[in-house]
């Protein structure tokens, strides 16, 4: 068990001495690309629809049957009208 310990010890002092070299250095910035706004940046992160008009088409659907469940309310529950 020492063994497995020392391992993971030396391991960390590697993998912390391998970027040493590039830990304290200075953000790049492009002289050629203007930096991007943070708006630009969230749109690439967001939702998109995959299925154009399908938001509408259930809007529509419920707008008829929010329509037909008023009428069957007001025809003490004839479902002929709809």
């Amino acid at each position: 068990m020492a063994d497995k310990c020392q391992n993971e010890d030396e391991r960390k002092k590697v993998m912390k001495n391998d970027y040493d070299d590039i830990i304290n250095m200075p953000h790049h910035v492009s002289q050629r690309h203007p930096q991007m706004s943070m708006w630009n940046r969230a749109a690439q992160f967001a939702p998109f629809a995959a299925l154009t008009g399908y938001g509408e088409a259930i809007q529509q659907s419920e707008q008829k049957n929010e329509l037909c469940y008023e009428i069957n309310l007001d025809d003490d529950g004839d479902s002929e009208s709809c």
